[in-house]
């Protein structure tokens, strides 16, 4: 009995034994038939992604995550992805953490990109793109959401204000008068636009006849022009010589009024000479005498005639007063 005892403990410690190792060997993604490699993802987090969660490539899986730990900075995790040493990748392949639907088991995804890249090695650090996180999705429609909600409101009371003052019963009455006074100024302004082009049809041979006077006109202004042209053209040369005398004679009075200045000439000695200055003062002071004179005489001769201003009669002396 105790020998059976024992062989059945042997038995059961040969199987327990054996389940683990096979646990230990499924934990890390081992196969007994297939080799493998190790490659490390880095990414800002993980989500929901466990230990074990399988690894596809185009959607056939080629291995599992077997370890998860932080980076050494702390602000990224490390995945640990056994693959299959079949499967080889190259490294500008796209690697993600996926989920299957909205809130399905996440897995890691590598999408395959041209594979024009070098084979990744063993222990090569990629990196991966975070899961799709709900949470952060639904914290950023809420922002938008209040957003929303005070550009709604402000709308409404920017709707309320327009309906409040716009809308208004005393500004539609003036909207309405201000419509129709333009609907009266836009008849006037048909019936003046109307009556310009009536008197344009019944004054247009006139008006025709004005504009050929006019063009007539023009063309004899331009007519005259072209004569002055050509008669300045023409006579170039003797108003050039006019010119030059007209020059030569007013420098000439500047150097006579230069010499009269200087006391050269008659007309100098007059000036400059004080005693002959005063001489033809005093002439011209008796000659001014002499003419008020026979200006007199001759008021007198025309008045009172030549004998009365001849012959003076004496002058009687005044009679004495009578005594009273």
């Amino acid at each position: 009995m105790k020998r059976l005892h024992f062989k059945v403990g042997i038995f059961v410690a040969i199987g327990l034994t054996i389940v683990a190792a096979l646990m230990l060997v499924f934990s890390h993604g081992l196969s007994f038939s297939r080799p493998t490699y190790t490659i490390l993802m880095k990414a800002e987090t993980v989500g929901g992604l466990k230990v074990q969660a399988p690894v596809l490539l185009a959607g056939v899986q080629i291995g599992s995550v077997i370890d998860i730990n932080l980076a050494p900075d702390g602000k990224a995790v490390v995945l640990t992805l056994k693959l299959d040493q079949n499967y080889k990748i190259h490294n500008d392949a796209k690697f993600a953490i996926d989920s299957l639907g909205l809130l399905g088991d996440q897995f890691v995804a590598i999408r395959p990109q041209a594979n024009a890249g070098p084979l990744l090695k063993e222990k090569e650090m990629v990196s991966g793109e975070p899961p799709f996180d709900l949470q952060e999705v639904a914290r950023a429609s809420l922002g938008f959401i209040h957003r929303v909600d005070e550009t709604a409101q402000r709308l409404n009371s920017a709707i309320k204000r327009i309906d409040e003052v716009v809308l208004a019963q005393s500004n539609l009455l003036s909207l309405s008068d201000t419509i129709h006074n333009f609907n009266q100024v836009s008849e006037s302004a048909i019936q003046t636009v109307e009556q310009i082009g009536t008197l344009f049809k019944t004054n247009e041979p006139a008006i025709s006849g004005a504009v050929s006077n006019l063009a007539h006109f023009s063309g004899q202004l331009n007519k005259l022009a072209d004569e002055l042209s050509e008669t300045v053209f023409t006579n170039r040369t003797m108003m050039t010589r006019a010119m030059n005398n007209l020059e030569n004679a007013s420098r000439s009075v500047t150097n006579l009024l230069g010499e009269v200045e200087a006391g050269r000439g008659v007309a100098g000695a007059l000036l400059k000479d004080r005693e002959m200055k005063e001489t033809l003062s005093e002439t011209l002071s008796n000659a001014r005498e002499l003419a008020f004179n026979l200006n007199v005489l001759s008021s007198n001769v025309n008045n009172k005639g030549l004998w009365r201003v001849l012959w003076k009669p004496k002058a009687t002396p005044p009679s004495p007063p009578k005594n009273k």
